[in-house]
């Protein structure tokens, strides 16, 4: 189980605005298709390479298996950077990426999706080069325009699954949501809609966060600064710095993560692995935190996942709490082969189902064997076991 089906390395040419001819690598994991089609995220950054994608695929595999869906696990990408890429060079590089990826995916097969640095844009290109080179539509990607097959919920189903998650936690342990001082990382799709929901929810979200800094907001953020914060980031793709000209109330701390806030209660790392370290881990719990709620993909490092078992937090583990993504994804996959689309509210409630059952089958699982309360063994654990009985039943192929 801990080793990939198959794995895919290839050449990405491609030619910049310059004329001048650039060369990257492109990676696609197959790691499981024990329960349904490979499913996992594209990701387009530099530090890309094949360990970070076969670990990434693993805890893929797992965190679908959560779902309930029939969907195997993978990931992709390549180390190819578009920050500071023109639209007309990101879109010759997703052709070129997906003229050497096209043969190894389909609506059976493998379904990729976006992850870091892969959007609408980047998803809207590649599913039109796929659909050149095939002659045919199909659901071969998720997260696509909903004029042409996407889901709605889709791109706020991370943050929102993250939420639901810790809603079904506060709720099951006297915690109160409502007022609750809440600090957010990250500044991208998970990270703004797990504070417009937690506004839903009627808690305070406090910080949001990029590679430069944090920005503070005293009082919590409000529906309009989060809409300017939005445009800043999604529109112009600015700095999360920018935001404080246009909001007098936020204060920026440059190069600083947003733990060092206190008299909080809960913490949504939504930015990437291993951000939250032992020391900051450490000024969580001084600073009154009671549950972390991982909408990254393990963000949280070994050491301070020990930090917090010691002071009695709740982890609520990444391959949990960020699974309302893909699972919306496996919704989109179901649409697509009805040829039909359900409207916003369906998709909300099968999503919060959902993320009540995962939430569920965490608690279940750690109490079966031992570890009641513990969410991360909980998520390992059901979500392995799911796996390997299909694997056995399958003739460990």
């Amino acid at each position: 189980m801990a080793e990939p089906e198959r794995v895919i390395l290839f050449r990405v040419p491609w030619t910049d605005d310059s004329g001048v001819q650039r060369v990257n690598r492109g990676f696609r994991v197959q790691f499981s298709s024990t329960l349904g089609p490979y499913k996992g995220g594209l990701r387009f950054h530099p530090t890309v390479d094949l360990g970070v994608i076969k670990f990434l695929g693993f805890e893929q595999v797992l965190k679908n298996s959560l779902t309930g869906l029939p969907m195997g696990g993978g990931k992709g990408g390549s180390d190819f950077d578009p920050k500071g890429k023109s639209d007309s060079e990101i879109l010759r590089f997703c052709q070129s990426f997906m003229t050497s990826l096209y043969r190894h995916i389909g609506a059976d097969t493998d379904v990729p999706a976006g992850d870091i640095n892969v959007g609408g844009r980047e998803i809207g290109y590649l599913f039109g080069q796929y659909k050149r080179l095939m002659n045919q539509f199909d659901g071969v990607l998720t997260g696509k325009s909903l004029s042409w097959g996407g889901s709605l919920i889709r791109p706020e189903a991370s943050g929102y699954g993250a939420v639901y998650f810790a809603q079904n936690w506060a709720e099951d342990n006297k915690v109160e949501m409502k007022g609750a001082r809440c600090l957010v990382s990250g500044a991208g799709n998970v990270a703004q809609y797990t504070v417009e929901k937690l506004l839903q929810l009627q808690a305070v979200p406090l910080t949001m966060s990029d590679s430069t800094g944090f920005v503070f907001e005293s009082e919590g953020f409000t529906e309009e600064k989060l809409d300017k914060m939005m445009y800043i980031k999604n529109v112009l793709r600015g700095r999360i710095s920018d935001y404080c000209k246009v909001s007098p109330t936020a204060k920026f701390f440059v190069g600083e993560k947003p733990w060092k806030v206190d008299d909080v209660k809960f913490a949504f790392p939504c930015a990437t692995e291993n951000e939250i370290n032992e020391f900051d881990a450490k000024m969580l719990v001084n600073n009154g935190c009671v549950c972390v709620v991982e909408g990254a993909n393990m963000p949280s490092t070994a050491e301070a996942i020990q930090v917090y078992e010691a002071a009695g937090v709740t982890l609520c583990p990444g391959k949990a709490a960020n699974a309302g993504g893909v699972a919306v994804s496996g919704l989109e996959m179901a649409q697509n082969s009805m040829r039909t689309s359900w409207t916003r509210e369906e998709v909300d409630e099968k999503l919060k189902r959902i993320m009540k059952s995962i939430y569920q089958s965490c608690v279940d699982a750690a109490a079966k064997y031992g570890c009641p309360g513990n969410l991360k063994m909980g998520a390992n654990i059901a979500g392995f076991l799911k796996v390997a009985d299909s694997m056995i039943e399958q003739g460990c192929v």
